[in-house]
């Protein structure tokens, strides 16, 4: 009896090296989506050949974070030399890539993998130091097929200069004509970010397919710069400020005007429109034809009154977000953060 109970004990043990490669593809794959290729792969290879076929699979290593990320397990800095062994053996189907909290070799990472990878769709730098125009050079000469950028909260982009020759050389360079996302928020005020309406032209001039563009933090980016962008069915604008500086000013009706009938989400926290502004935006918003499109608007701090709401959700049968607080020229007791369209048809009620 004990000398069968050895030999199942042992044929137990050997479970793992009978798998079939594919079930234990499979099985990698469920680990993957909920922890990342990184360094769950990199260690299942070390277990014996069959393991390290199955973590090798190129669909296990299509989305690829590397660094620290929140709530998990911190890793070493990665030395170079295994960045490129992993760039050569691993990513020859990577379609997302992200770098979070790297402090160093940034711009040469993102020009590696932009090389390397014609397949990449998305890229994410999160709270990364020194990301420079390089970045954007190596992706717009090498990366024509990616779909989403997001800089996150990274120290970069307040000395940002992009030029449109050095993508390729040439004044007919088509910059990034699959892209579908932008997002390149400033996580606090910067008094020295010097990104202008030109820095943006340069990385989206060819951009006709942009349905979202994040660009919390930057003061020098106008209404004009942005309504003068190629894409014309955009659905996403957050052009929020961490401050109002007072100064009444104009051309988001210009906005709301090319964009009314795609918006579903606008933000423009703190921008301090005209009130006269403000209401030519909200009666364009109010004339799209498809009354369902927009979802979300923060209006928090702005010179919003009254009539100028009304007009923004009077149609809008769709909207189940909306932040007026901080708005002066609201009633102090309207001021707050509307969630579902039952709350925000109560507030049309006391704006009648």
């Amino acid at each position: 009896m004990d000398s069968e109970a050895g030999v199942q004990g042992r044929m137990d043990h050997r479970w793992g090296p009978s798998l079939p490669e594919e079930v234990l593809v499979y099985i990698f794959q469920m680990v993957v989506i909920q922890d990342g290729a990184v360094p769950f792969l990199c260690r299942m290879a070390r277990v014996c050949r069959l393991w390290n076929a199955a973590a090798s699979a190129p669909s296990l290593w299509r989305r690829v974070s590397l660094g620290y990320e929140p709530g998990k397990t911190q890793l070493p800095e990665m030395k170079m030399d295994t960045f490129h062994w992993l760039v050569e053996n691993r990513f020859s189907q990577l379609r997302g890539f992200s770098l979070c909290h790297w402090e160093k070799n940034v711009d040469y990472a993102v020009e590696v993998v932009s090389q390397s990878c014609p397949r990449l769709r998305s890229l994410t730098l999160s709270y990364c130091k020194g990301v420079t125009e390089k970045t954007f050079q190596s992706l717009g000469a090498n990366s024509r097929s990616l779909e989403r950028i997001d800089v996150q909260y990274s120290e970069t982009l307040r000395m940002l200069n992009v030029n449109v020759i050095s993508f390729n050389g040439t004044d007919s360079a088509p910059g990034f004509p699959l892209l579908e996302e932008l997002c390149v928020d400033c996580d606090a005020p910067m008094t020295d970010n010097d990104w202008s309406d030109n820095d943006l032209r340069d990385i989206l001039f060819g951009s006709t397919k942009l349905r979202v563009l994040s660009l919390w933090g930057y003061p020098r980016i106008t209404p004009l710069g942005l309504a003068a962008l190629p894409c014309v069915e955009l659905e996403c604008l957050r052009w929020g400020q961490y401050s109002d500086n007072m100064t009444p000013k104009t051309g988001l009706h210009v906005l709301t005007e090319k964009w009314r009938g795609t918006l579903c989400e606008l933000d423009i926290t703190y921008h301090q429109f005209s009130e006269e502004d403000l209401q030519m935006a909200m009666s364009y918003l109010s004339q799209a034809t498809n009354a369902d499109s927009l979802r979300s608007l923060n209006l928090s701090g702005t010179r919003i009154t009254p009539p100028a709401l009304r007009l923004a959700i009077g149609q809008s049968t769709a909207l189940s977000y909306l932040n007026v607080s901080s708005c002066r020229h609201l009633p102090r007791e309207l001021q707050r953060v509307y969630h579902g369209q039952e709350d925000i048809r109560q507030l049309l009620d006391h704006l009648d």
